[in-house]
């Protein structure tokens, strides 16, 4: 009796640790990556891109005459058209033009702020790599990024849209480089500025995230 008690005992205990394992990888996408008190409902990303344009070309010829400098001809006549324009598509040119600061500073909030809520969390997440180091033909330290070609003459995704990975098993490339990878392992919020280096030159890249990565695969659904 009483071995049967511990052996059910241990049973439990075993089957608590297997689900227990199972409900600690998570399985995110890169929304995830930002925290939800962080984001907000940006004016400037619901305008057209041409008036995008107009509103910059108002703003820029506003910040450079003021009410004291007498504009050029030729300035002044963008403006006005570009006035018109704005006016007729009904696009509230002075509210939106007044929460420049404000705006520009909740998106560097969205931009930078790591979920504290992944620190420490085992997740598995997919994306594209941008490689550091290599031992041997294995890629065991790289940049993982949400699109491809992410940092490569384009402006880089956001710090917290980008992840500092580590493999001690690593990954042979191959096509890797256009080709999305599964990367599993224990996240951390943690700060770097590697340097990415580019065939024609270097760039160091702001990153809110670390992962040690138990392992890295080829993307498969």
């Amino acid at each position: 009796m009483k071995f049967r008690l511990v052996l059910l005992i241990s049973t439990l205990c075993l089957l608590s640790t297997v689900h227990a394992d199972t409900e600690q990888v998570r399985e995110l996408v890169w929304d995830d990556l930002v925290p939800s008190d962080v984001l907000f409902d940006d004016p400037y990303e619901k305008l057209a891109p041409d008036q995008m344009y107009e509103l910059i070309a108002v703003a820029r010829y506003r910040d450079k005459y003021g009410e004291k400098d007498t504009p050029t001809e030729a300035d002044k006549a963008d403006y006005e058209e570009a006035m018109s324009y704005l006016t007729e598509e009904k696009v509230d040119i002075d509210g939106l033009l007044a929460m420049r600061t404000e705006v520009t500073e909740k998106r560097r909030k969205r931009a930078e702020t790591p979920n504290k809520e992944l620190n420490g969390k085992h997740i598995r997440l997919p994306g594209y790599l941008l490689p550091l180091e290599f031992q041997d033909k294995k890629v065991t330290e790289f940049l993982l990024v949400p699109w491809v070609g992410a940092c490569i003459h384009t402006p880089p995704p956001p710090p917290n849209q980008i992840v500092h990975v580590t493999s001690s098993e690593g990954l042979e490339m191959g096509e890797a480089y256009y080709t999305p990878v599964w990367v599993s392992g224990v996240m951390s919020i943690e700060s770097s500025n590697p340097e990415l280096s580019y065939v024609d030159g270097a760039q160091n890249i702001d990153v809110s995230y670390a992962l040690n990565a138990s392992s890295v695969e080829l993307y498969d659904e």
